[in-house]
């Protein structure tokens, strides 16, 4: 004859309390946390930058962001325009 025991824990509330989900984007911010504190380490030397009539010396990181976010304004301006065009268009 067996003996069933019974757990200590109840099975159905710690499947309710797992949540794979939060723990991966946990996961994935701790890494992202942790690349841009590398990046900005590795990229912290200051360069120059030439202008046309001036000369600046500047980080490299805020550089970089800096063309990031130029970037990232030009693409959302120029998205924006072409749907414009495409509703008069159409």
């Amino acid at each position: 004859m067996r003996i069933r025991r019974r757990p200590n824990v109840d099975t159905k509330q710690l499947n309710e309390n797992w949540q794979p989900r939060l723990y991966v984007r946990l996961i994935i911010l701790v890494l992202l946390i942790a690349y841009a504190i590398a990046f900005i380490l590795e990229n912290r030397t200051a360069v120059h930058v030439h202008f046309v009539f001036a000369t600046a010396s500047v980080s490299l990181v805020w550089l970089i962001l800096l063309s990031l976010a130029i970037g990232l304004i030009f693409g959302i301006l120029l998205a924006q325009l072409e749907r414009r065009r495409r509703r008069r268009a159409g």
